[in-house]
């Protein structure tokens, strides 16, 4: 096991994934992965700073443009910065274009920063993920490639056991549940040299999976409230995050809070 490092300040970049969606906190605000991993840092090192600059429906050369400066002029301790997926499970999508703009916005961050993690995103089993897995794998294969280069963390997701199952996915589908976000918190936390609080790859419980009828009247509920909300953005050119500002824009002190 590598030796933990210290770490006074945590700046998180990228989309929905690590702004929370879809784990509620307190007030009906997104808590998610790095909100928890926050609160773990936080509970070890008194003055700790903590900033999320993660807004959902963002690709990455808008992760680029209005994030990654702001992060590398923060000179935290730790950033992380997961982007690209948005990008890729678009119908066309320039993976030129994204690996470039992935590879600058490493080349900006890593000598701003002590620790650099990047991630292999998880997948949900079905048919979204195997219509773009070519395009994940060459994503999270590039991924791979800047962490070697860069002396970047990356931690694979993408290749858990047990991320890819439809119960720690939320009813849309795109985001993980409370209990997946625990997961990815503790994945890096893990990932960082800290000793495992629980094995956060471990199987879920075996179940009996829902009957016909539950499962088409899920499907129904999915397209209404998720799946046709999401086209009408794509048709106009609309995004879930036009005009909403990162929760936390400022490198400021973190209360430690008790994570559930």
């Amino acid at each position: 096991m590598e030796t933990a490092p210290q770490i006074s300040s945590f700046v998180a970049l990228g989309d929905s994934f690590t702004e929370g969606m879809s784990d509620l906190g307190p007030g009906g605000v997104y808590r998610g992965w790095a909100d928890r991993l926050a609160d773990r840092l936080a509970a070890r090192t008194d003055g700790f700073r903590y900033a999320n600059l993660a807004v959902r429906g963002k690709l990455i050369g808008q992760i680029a443009t209005d994030q990654v400066p702001l992060a590398a002029a923060m000179q935290a301790d730790l950033i992380t910065l997961v982007g690209g997926l948005n990008d890729v499970l678009r119908p066309s999508c320039d993976m030129g274009r994204v690996c470039g703009l992935l590879e600058e916005s490493v080349e900006r961050l890593a000598p701003a920063c002590k620790h650099l993690v990047l991630m292999r995103s998880p997948g949900r089993q079905g048919p979204v993920l195997e219509r773009y897995r070519t395009r994940m794998e060459e994503l999270f294969a590039f991924v791979d490639q800047l962490g070697s280069r860069h002396g970047a963390l990356v931690v694979d997701l993408y290749g858990a056991r047990t991320l890819s199952d439809p119960r720690l996915w939320a009813d849309d589908r795109l985001h993980l549940t409370a209990e997946g976000h625990h997961r990815v918190a503790e994945a890096v936390w893990q990932r960082l040299g800290h000793p495992a609080e629980d094995d956060w790859d471990a199987p879920l419980p075996n179940a009996a999976p829902p009957g016909w009828l539950v499962r088409r009247r899920a499907d129904l509920t999915f397209a209404r409230r998720h799946l046709a909300p999401w086209i009408g953005r794509r048709l106009t050119g609309r995004s879930s995050g036009d005009g909403l500002l990162p929760k936390r824009p400022d490198l400021a002190p973190l209360a430690c809070e008790d994570t559930p």
